[in-house]
């Protein structure tokens, strides 16, 4: 059988498998998929790597989450109902009665209201990468141990789409009175699989929780994620010794595990992924705190003739500004096109790069591109980037760290100009926006850039309750941004996701954080 046949028949089967939703889930098995790092912490409100969710998501509950076959929806979690007040400003949730920790201990209002007061309000010691997406909450109040309400200091249109984030995670008031850090380095949750091992270099495994609250979930007896990466992470697909990869690998990849494994494979691809690859320059460093150098930067770089040949290699490709390509909030090309860096033109972009840092005085710019080792495509993407400035005569060292050293440097703001992957869990502007928003306000924009206009613009859409009203300040803070160049988008992503044949209950979501509790996942024997 050929290649492309070998490919047709795993994307039918993918298709087929829609269907297994009509089969009987079995009980029993151990899921093993392969995790290309390691967790460099265990706690999700300080976390913005997918390698901490797939190993600790199954550990833990949320309050609502996404529903995973419809987009854009929520279902109940440890939260049964919810209703949203006539003038937005109170959301009120109604607990399921029957949730427990791990050690046995009930999950109440008082817990949901510490995790979440934890998120927002950041106490001392606390990275929150989501405090900004909180900002419109004023209090929350937990009149009963069933009920808690959010209640807002103005309207927040995507209010939802952060409280079911799977970042979100509930936590045990009383584990964090004793110690606000301890969900850095332990795993007590109330979610479907119970922490057992994680051994460093090797794996990280979890077994059901028979006390989980969702009647007969999960199905699962456990999990276990490998830690492979590059071409072990192909081979371990290849030979079955794992059953997925849960982020996504390139068509070369792809092609080969195909070619191994035939109709014992299925491949499942979405192009909506919410996960851009942008070039983040830290503005706190001279000379990126003049606009000029950091629009240069931005103008070297051939995005439409690189496109093409990118994704041949990577999963990288489509082009858009700070919105998804196809989404709703997306800036129009034709105006994506006037904006710097987008221009088709690339001999005029890059003359005008080569104007503008003459004009700042570093025509002979040098500096270090700190960027990860470990995850396709970072290290493909930066040598790509290296190679765009070199043409404006600008020389880049390539820094490469492990993903705990790099992250350090990220949070740390030790770093010159920084390989950045944004993704999120939704493409809500609420959600997206808040990476790009005041450095003083949103610990998860790592430019270090204060922008008040930016703020304004984000404040303002978030208030909006007309949705094109609200997509008219998006498109206007999307066009603000792309003119400082503090972050230059280059490439968006396409998703493809491989899974052995018996994998059942999973869903390909926009979001590769999303469904990562393994609640519903079965194996068909």
């Amino acid at each position: 059988m050929s290649l492309a046949r070998l490919i047709a028949v795993a994307l039918v089967a993918a298709c087929l498998a829609t269907g297994a939703r009509a089969e009987q889930p079995q009980r029993g098995g151990t899921l093993v998929f392969g995790l290309a790092a390691e967790p460099p912490t265990y706690d999700c409100h300080q976390a913005n790597t997918y390698v901490v969710l797939d190993t600790v998501a199954p550990a833990y509950s949320l309050l609502a989450r996404f529903d995973p076959e419809r987009k854009g929806e929520y279902q109940p979690d440890v939260a049964r109902s919810w209703e949203i007040s006539g003038d937005g400003l109170a959301y009120t949730f109604h607990l399921q009665p029957n949730v427990r920790f791990h050690d046995g201990t009930p999950l109440t209002s008082a817990d949901v209201k510490a995790s979440f007061d934890r998120i927002r309000l950041a106490p001392a010691g606390i990275i929150s990468q989501r405090k900004a997406s909180f900002d419109a909450v004023r209090e929350i109040e937990t009149p009963d141990p069933q009920t808690v309400v959010f209640l807002l200091k103005d309207v927040d249109a995507g209010l939802m789409s952060n409280i079911a984030a799977p970042w979100s995670c509930i936590y045990s008031a009383r584990r964090l009175e004793q110690d606000q850090r301890y969900p850095e380095k332990n795993i007590m949750g109330s979610g479907p699989f119970l922490f057992v091992e994680h051994k460093p270099g090797a794996y990280f495994t979890g077994k059901r929780n028979p006390d989980y609250f969702v009647e007969g979930r999960p199905y699962l007896d456990g999990y276990r994620a490998e830690f492979v990466s590059g071409a072990a992470m192909v081979n371990a697909l290849s030979g079955g010794g794992v059953m997925a990869e849960f982020r996504g690998m390139t068509p070369p990849e792809r092609d080969r595990i195909v070619a191994a494994r035939g109709d014992k494979t299925k491949i499942l691809t979405g192009s909506d992924w919410v996960l851009l690859f942008q070039v983040t320059v830290n503005v706190r460093r001279k000379p990126f705190d003049d606009p000029r150098v950091r629009r240069a930067l931005t103008l070297a770089i051939d995005r439409w003739g690189n496109a093409e040949p990118m994704s041949r290699v990577t999963f990288l490709g489509p082009i858009a500004g700070f919105s998804p390509p196809g989404s709703y909030w997306e800036l129009p090309k034709a105006e994506l096109e006037t904006a710097p860096g987008f221009s088709r033109d690339i001999k005029a972009a890059r003359a005008e790069a080569k104007r503008l840092l003459a004009e700042a005085g570093v025509a002979n710019l040098s500096f270090r591109l700190l960027n990860r080792t470990q995850l396709q495509p970072y290290t493909q993407f930066g040598v790509f980037l290296i190679d765009q400035w070199r043409q404006i005569g600008v020389t880049v060292e390539h820094d490469l760290l492990e993903t705990s050293p790099w992250q350090n440097a990220r949070n740390r703001g030790t770093y010159d100009v920084m390989v950045e992957a944004m993704s999120e869990h939704s493409d809500d502007p609420s959600t997206l926006y808040a990476h790009f928003i005041s450095s003083d306000r949103a610990p998860i924009n790592y430019s270090g850039a204060i922008d008040r206009v930016a703020d304004d613009l984000f404040d303002r859409q978030q208030r909006a309750l007309d949705k094109a009203e609200r997509r008219r300040l998006v498109q206007a803070l999307d066009r603000h941004l792309l003119g400082e160049a503090y972050f230059a988008p280059v490439f968006w992503s396409n998703r493809i996701i491989p899974l052995a044949a018996e994998v059942r209950g999973w869903h390909m979501t926009q979001s590769h954080f999303l469904g990562q509790d393994l609640r519903d996942v079965w194996l068909a024997r």
